[in-house]
C-alpha cells in the first residue's frame, strides 16, 4: 500500500478515535442534555452515532491536514517570521483613482 494511503487511513483512524472521546465527554458531562437523548429517547441512539461519524469527519481532516501540513520542508533562507511579512505587505500604500460622480456621468457606463 502506497505511504501516502497509509498516512491517510491511520490519520482518520485517529480523527475518529478523537471523536469518540468528544462524544463521550459530550455525553458523560451531559452538555446541551445530549445524555437524555441519546439514552432514552427513542431512536436517541441514531443521534449518537451521527454525532461520532460527523465529527470524526471533521476531526480525521483536521488529523490529516495538520500531518500534510507537518511534512512540508522548511524554508531556504530563513527570512524572518511570516506574520512581519504579512504586516509589511498589507501597509503598503496604492494610490488608487475613483472618478467622481461627474466623471462618471461624462465617461457613460464602463463595459469589463
Amino acid at each position: 500500500m502506497p505511504e501516502l494511503v497509509r498516512l491517510y487511513i491511520r490519520q482518520c483512524l485517529i480523527g475518529f478515535g478523537i471523536a469518540f472521546v468528544f462524544v463521550a465527554l459530550l455525553l458523560g458531562l451531559n452538555v446541551a442534555n445530549l445524555r437524555h437523548l441519546v439514552f432514552n429517547v427513542p431512536g436517541g441512539w441514531l443521534a449518537g452515532v451521527m454525532l461520532v461519524m460527523f465529527n470524526g469527519i471533521v476531526f480525521a481532516g483536521v488529523q490529516f491536514g495538520i500531518a500534510i501540513m507537518g511534512m512540508a520542508e522548511p524554508r531556504k533562507g530563513g527570512g524572518g517570521n511570516a506574520a512581519q511579512r504579512v504586516i509589511d505587505f498589507v501597509t503598503v500604500p496604492v494610490h488608487v483613482k475613483i472618478p467622481s460622480d461627474e466623471e462618471r456621468r461624462v465617461a457613460g457606463p464602463q463595459r469589463p
